[in-house]
């Protein structure tokens, strides 16, 4: 489509580009963000634990992805920086081999844990977390406070390059997407998830001294990001729920995690270069979601993943019930690895519904197992395709 030039406001900034002048991917995106009902759905995956498996059953090696699956192009483009399963540390912590135990070793990772790994093996199963960096007051002051400090000038290092290309997709209409890891999953990656469980009753100041560094951290590095860009989605992986239920009850939520959330939602808003721009907040957690949307949504959110099926997460069932959230995942990775007629039969019930419905991008409930062979998921994405318009 042809563009007309685009004055000095109408750069994805200051001001949303008119739709018009979006490129495709962005606009069906932002289709989908707007819970348009009918809409073809947008198509992507979530993640994949299955290429080494599809490269033997004849995937090429160097094969695109996004033609061999018909993938849409990207409508968003991600602002990192700010971690993801682990905390944003500069420096890092040295990785290097602490122990060996014949045919394992234990590893310092780089988030401070103590890991146990096969020897000379790093992927392809669950390692063992030993030990975390926080432990008490002492630890967390001095292993890991110090290299969250918001001033570090190594955060910053590449900023105008990162920038630059930030406003070149907010240019062509991308949703730009500030990534952070959530309150959770950071307090957890200090302490380990079952001694942080203990620690919210036995030490809460060390949880609120811990989630105030949290805060300062994220607080000023989107400040920097948004002296060049308006945000158009922060997305917080989180990772709270377990397989019945939240990890941590929704008193404990309200007190620890929706304080620090409420105030970096509210100063993002307030440094907007677009005020008019509508802020999405993502939160992305496994297990049995339910148990935590309404908890969320009291400090905004608006869109929600992978919605994990075998947890007990039915996305036509919580699309009725919560028909203003966006929502993304909830194919279920187990009925891929069975027969082509259970795809179907599975793709069937969800995706018409869902397409009618709007806000919905249909991907695996998490990454893509092993287990679903190469033609199985071939005839998936075709079916995909074929029911998304």
């Amino acid at each position: 489509m042809p563009q007309r030039p685009l004055t000095t406001t109408e750069n994805g900034v200051l001001t949303m580009l008119p739709y018009e002048c979006m490129c495709a991917p962005a606009r069906k995106l932002r289709d989908t963000y707007a819970i348009t009902r009918g809409a073809p759905l947008f198509k992507r995956e979530f993640g994949y634990y299955s290429l080494e498996a599809w490269r033997a059953q004849g995937l090429p090696e160097s094969a695109d992805l996004a033609q061999v699956f018909d993938y849409d192009p990207p409508g968003n483009h991600s602002l990192n920086q700010l971690g993801w399963c682990e905390a944003a540390f500069v420096p890092e912590f040295e990785v290097k081999v602490i122990e060996s135990r014949g045919g394992y070793e234990v590893e310092q990772d780089r988030a401070g844990r103590h890991v146990l790994y096969f020897k000379g093996r790093r992927n392809g199963f669950m390692p063992d977390y030993l030990e975390h960096p926080v432990k008490d007051q002492r630890t967390w002051e001095e292993n890991v406070q110090w290299r969250m400090d918001p001033t570090s000038p190594e955060r910053y290092a590449d900023l105008r390059e990162r920038m630059s290309e930030a406003r070149a997709c907010a240019a062509q209409g991308m949703m730009i997407v500030q990534n952070v890891i959530g309150g959770y999953m950071y307090l957890r990656s200090l302490m380990g998830p079952e001694p942080v469980l203990c620690v919210f009753y036995e030490a809460p100041e060390l949880i609120h001294d811990c989630m105030r560094a949290w805060f300062a951290l994220a607080d000023a590095v989107i400040a920097r990001h948004q002296e060049f860009v308006t945000i158009d989605e922060l997305f917080l992986a989180e990772d709270i729920c377990y397989n019945h239920g939240a990890l941590i009850g929704p008193e404990t939520m309200r007190e620890f995690l929706l304080p620090y959330y409420q105030q970096l939602i509210a100063n993002v808003r307030a440094r907007q270069p677009d005020q008019g721009r509508k802020l999405y907040i993502q939160i992305d957690t496994d297990g049995h979601a339910p148990a935590v949307i309404d908890v969320y949504r009291e400090m905004g959110m608006n869109v929600m993943s992978p919605f994990e099926v075998a947890a007990g997460c039915d996305v036509v069932e919580l699309g009725q019930r919560y028909p203003d959230l966006v929502m993304f995942g909830g194919i279920d990775k187990r009925v891929l690895a069975h027969s082509k007629a259970a795809i179907d039969a599975h793709l069937e019930r969800i995706l018409p519904p869902m397409r009618a419905r709007g806000g919905y991008i249909p991907t695996c409930d998490h990454g893509v197992p092993e287990e679903v062979t190469l033609d199985n998921y071939l005839h998936y994405r075709k079916r995909c395709v074929e029911l998304g318009g």
